[in-house]
């Protein structure tokens, strides 16, 4: 097969193209851009239009034109940094051509004298007389330059002509790709197959039309490239065959009667549903999804029991060493005296981490608590059978796998993050995994107040924390940075730290990100201890930590958060019974956008309902620094926009599932668009 006929032409290094060199290759890698497929993706911002030839007579001055000239005569000046100048004209007029920095040799190559020549570029007027300064473009085929050329985002020391030049000889080539989409699919899209798609995407008169059957047509081929991996990722997993585990319901029954409080519905249905995956013969590999204060920590531990019941280890991970720690001792507090708990802490001393991992590797302790040094090499266990990572929302799909795979066979996995996500996000970004979702708060929970207040008006906000102050409350301050800044109109945690101390002596504490672990830790602890009564922090409080006597959060320059971390900020009060009040502290010239996001954190308490209007307002890449995450950056589809196309692939997708067809002839796509070696072994 002519490897311009196969896909694998696309997929082939930047150096086979003409003209292309080993500069100009580094200049594209910097952009991201590895081989023939990333090109197709940089797409036209605009164009100049360069395809109609105008005489000399009527050319516009400060305009790109075209125009077919004699040259007749080389004025190349001997001294140096004077221009060399090429006298050309037509029947109706002259006009200079000027270089600097040109070779003589190459004026003549391009301009000889006496041949008709097409130009293009800027017109200028000196000295009564039309000029045209170092034009890039010329040539005696008039029909190379009287065209529509495209204007992209360029990578510096990339000129347009060579862009344009490179993606021409790539549409060119394009190769005719057999159809992998169904014709019912493409139905959908006026029946328009791939290759097509993709030469009206780079026409210049279909600039923006997002909405049109190519555009779509490719946003959905990427679309479902991402459902199909995933698909394959679930069914790898699922053909694992693992030793099922025992639930004792007894047990659990006696674990759910100990606690304060009753499971919500939320919370039942997903314990039925873990348990369903943990009593199977497939490996778990799911994520519990939960708003803030939903409730995910005490089904994930009754989950860890059942485990435990049925002879095997449990490893559970957090992002923060108090986290870790305010898991484990809610297992202490409501596991069986006979149930073996340990954490591995910063705090341990050598001897103890490792007379720990000994009775790791002997299947000694049934639970270990920590950070990531849990997942460490050295760290190995005797028999282990679920792994809990919380609030790993950063994990992306390769290190998901990794961590399936770590845990062996009889392991099971559960992720869980407080971060509602958008059903079209959570379609991609854990498509991999089974989901659960408790959107139901605990009947305790009352919902949290938020206000806005001018920054002007501090002096009433101080007034108020005084008055819950005095009455035992504790009281969160964030800031957005630690130091002063210059560039950004942010409050600084330090000088915050330092005015609230003179105004409430001996009753504030200041954490930051550059606050040593150790330290860190301790600022905690004491604030959960109630040593003193204002945290003045940075946006590290954000993640999980309960503080049931903190019931107040004043947030600082609120309009520079997004709408989902502000929601996840407020979730750190309201643990407790009492009533909670958050209040979002504002400068007074508010964008639009801003305004927006303070009156839906005003209005609601939904985690979800947020994350869904923080998308629409920031766009999917934004929404809780997902684009550091790993997760699928698309080119071309939208969440947004998009959602009836990603509907239409989780449609078809399962239709797939369920019928059991081959996925062979999707090879072409998956390798295209997300060339993941999980899936090398595909037909």
């Amino acid at each position: 097969m002519n490897i311009k006929r196969n896909y694998q032409y696309l997929l082939s290094d930047l150096s086979t193209l003409k003209g292309v060199g080993t500069k100009t290759q580094n200049l594209l890698k910097k952009k991201n851009i590895n081989n023939l497929f990333d090109l197709l993706w940089k797409l036209p911002k605009s164009y100049t239009d360069r395809s109609l030839s105008s005489k000399i007579k009527d050319l516009k001055i400060g305009e790109i034109q075209t125009v077919a000239i004699v040259p007749q005569k080389y004025n190349f000046p001997r001294i140096r940094n004077l221009p060399n100048r090429v006298v050309c004209k037509d029947e109706t007029g002259e006009i200079d051509c000027v270089f600097f920095n040109s070779y003589e040799g190459y004026i003549k190559k391009i301009l000889p004298l006496g041949k008709e020549i097409t130009v293009s570029g800027k017109i200028n007027y000196f000295r009564k007389k039309y000029q045209l300064t170092n034009p890039k473009y010329v040539s005696e085929n008039s029909s190379i330059i009287q065209q529509v050329h495209n204007k992209y985002s360029l990578t510096e020391g990339i000129s347009e002509k060579l862009y344009n030049k490179i993606i021409n000889q790539i549409i060119n080539n394009l190769p005719t790709l057999d159809e992998w989409h169904s014709k019912n699919i493409l139905s959908n899209f006026g029946n328009i197959n791939w290759n097509n798609s993709v030469k009206e995407l780079h026409k210049p008169e279909n600039i923006g039309k997002y909405r049109d059957n190519f555009y779509q047509r490719l946003a959905y081929d990427e679309i479902f490239a991402t459902f199909l991996v995933n698909s394959e990722i679930r069914k790898k997993i699922k053909k694992v065959k693992k030793k099922n585990k025992i639930i004792n319901f007894d047990s659990q029954k006696s674990i759910i009667n100990k606690l304060e409080f009753s499971l919500t519905k939320d919370q039942t249905k997903t314990l039925i549903e873990i348990n369903k995956d943990l009593a199977s013969n497939q490996k778990m590999f799911r994520l519990l999804q939960g708003d803030v204060g939903s409730g995910k920590t005490i089904v994930s531990l009754i989950s860890a029991l059942n485990t435990i019941n049925s002879g095997f280890q449990v490893a559970v991970m957090a992002p923060t060493e108090i986290l870790a720690r305010q898991h484990y001792n809610l297992a202490k507090k409501i596991y069986p005296k006979n149930i073996k708990i340990e954490i591995i802490s910063s705090k341990s001393d050598y001897k103890n981490k490792k007379e720990i991992l000994n009775k790791l590797k002997n299947n000694t302790i049934n639970i270990i608590f920590g950070t990531h040094a849990v997942f460490q090499k050295k760290v190995i266990f005797g028999k282990l059978g679920l792994i809990i990572i919380d609030e790993q929302h950063k994990f992306g799909v390769n290190q998901r796998k990794k961590l399936s795979d770590k845990g062996g066979e009889d392991c099971d996995v559960l992720l869980m993050t407080a971060t509602p996500i958008p059903r079209t996000l959570t379609m991609t970004i854990y498509g991999d995994m089974d989901i659960s979702v408790i959107r139901e708060k605990p009947r305790r929970r009352k919902p949290i107040k938020t206000y806005s207040k001018l920054e002007n008006k501090i002096d009433e906000v101080l007034k108020f924390i005084s008055k819950e102050i005095k009455i035992g409350n504790q009281v969160f301050w964030v800031c957005p940075l630690i130091d002063e800044s210059k560039k950004l109109d942010h409050s600084s945690a330090i000088k915050k730290f330092e005015y609230l101390n003179k105004i409430f002596p001996d009753k504030v504490s200041l954490l930051h990100g550059k606050t040593d672990i150790l330290e860190k830790e301790q600022i905690l602890n004491d604030f959960l201890n109630r040593k003193f009564q204002i945290l003045v922090s940075t946006t590290i409080i954000e993640v999980g930590i309960d503080f049931p006597n903190a019931n107040v959060i004043i947030i600082e320059n609120a309009n520079k958060f997004g709408l989902s971390q502000l929601h996840q900020l407020r979730g750190r009060v309201g643990r407790g019974d009492k009533d909670s009040t958050c209040i979002l502290m504002l400068k007074s010239n508010l964008s639009e956008n801003a305004k927006k996001r303070i009156n839906i954190l005003k209005e609601t308490n939904d985690g979800f309902l947020i994350s869904e209007e923080d998308m629409k307002i920031r766009g999917f890449g934004d929404v809780l620094g997902f684009k550091q995450s790993g997760i699928k950056n698309f080119k071309l589809a939208d969440p947004i926009h998009n959602s009836d196309l990603f509907l239409l692939a989780e449609k078809e997708m399962r239709r797939i599932e369920k019928s059991n067809e081959d996925i062979g002839k999707f090879k072409p796509l998956i390798k295209l668009y997300d060339r993941a070696d999980i899936i090398n072994d595909i037909a």
